[in-house]
């Protein structure tokens, strides 16, 4: 299943490092957490996902359930692919995400 969604860069501050991450809109979270799949910890979801000209695997992650609309998922993004796309926090990127079936 694939989804396509423009979102914003943004920055989470963790003790050691940054971590950045683009969050996926709760109506396109709500499908992706109805899909039958292989349950991972944390209820990651394994993604292949594109920037730009950049493609990679990943996992996504629930953030936040929106009543009414459905779940929230992040993405992170990660120092590769920000350098290769020129990406800054605030930046609206296109970004296409496949789910991977195991």
């Amino acid at each position: 299943m694939r989804f396509e969604f423009d979102g914003s860069l943004w920055r989470w501050e963790a003790r050691t490092e940054d971590w950045y991450f683009i969050t996926v809109p709760a109506e396109l979270g709500g499908d992706i957490a109805e899909m039958p799949r292989m349950r991972r910890g944390f209820g990651a979801v394994k993604v292949e996902a594109v920037i730009g000209g950049t493609r990679w695997r990943t996992s996504i992650f629930p953030q936040q359930e929106v009543p009414g609309v459905g779940q929230e998922y992040v993405l992170p993004v990660k120092k590769a692919v920000r350098l290769a796309e020129k990406l800054e926090p605030g930046t609206e990127i296109r970004v296409v995400i496949e789910l991977v079936q195991l």
